[in-house]
């Protein structure tokens, strides 16, 4: 099939984003107004909503959607199963790329950075603020291992909500939080001429690219 004729309108060039419309030159505050637009805007249904990139020891990727669940100057934090197959490339190869999109406003911010596990009591604190029925389901599926069918998992989720029903739901050794340290991030916006903007911070350092 062909796409070639597959285009979309953009910013005008004089709605063009420049560095000194940047609202901060740290990249965390730069990032934290671009992310306030975002949940503010109603067609955005998850502002938090990333693709984790990731890579096996020997280079070979790998992507999926997860959800941001914090951010500060230390990093960008995002919760998993360690078994799961980003799990496991995180922990054989602890470097990844984070990108949002947010196409009602034409923008995109890539995020490139090492990765470590949070602390165990402040995975433990995330897990028990979510709904009973979410730390549930985070025992009941262990992500990227086989299971015989639906059936097994309804059934297991059945047990383990008679079982936890009024106590509290022990969180499993196997789940938790990692936080990405960035090294770069980009800020880009589209533009109908096809001259995006994109302004990108290195080490600290904001360097306006094309």
């Amino acid at each position: 099939m062909d796409l070639s004729n597959m285009r979309k309108k953009y910013k005008a060039d004089d709605e063009c984003f420049e560095e000194s419309q940047l609202a901060s030159l740290d990249p965390i505050k730069q990032f934290g107004n671009w992310f306030d637009q975002a949940t503010k805007c109603p067609e955005i249904g998850e502002a938090n909503a990333m693709c984790l990139a990731t890579a096996t020891k020997d280079g070979r990727p790998s992507a999926r959607m997860v959800l941001l669940k914090g951010y500060s100057n230390e990093g960008f934090r995002f919760f998993t199963n360690y078994e799961s197959r980003k799990g496991s490339e995180l922990e054989s190869n602890p470097y990844a790329c984070l990108v949002f999109y947010w196409e009602p406003l034409n923008r995109q911010i890539r995020i490139e950075g090492t990765v470590q596990r949070i602390p165990y009591q402040s995975s433990c604190e995330y897990f028990h603020s979510r709904p009973k029925s979410s730390q549930i389901g985070a025992v009941v599926s262990r992500q990227s291992s086989p299971v015989p069918n639906r059936d097994y998992l309804r059934q297991k989720n059945a047990e383990l909500e008679e079982k936890y029903k009024d106590e509290e739901v022990p969180m499993p050794d196997y789940w938790g939080g990692y936080i990405i340290q960035p090294h770069l991030i980009e800020f880009w916006q589209g533009q109908t001429n096809r001259l995006h903007d994109r302004s990108s911070s290195l080490d600290q350092r904001m360097d306006s690219l094309t």
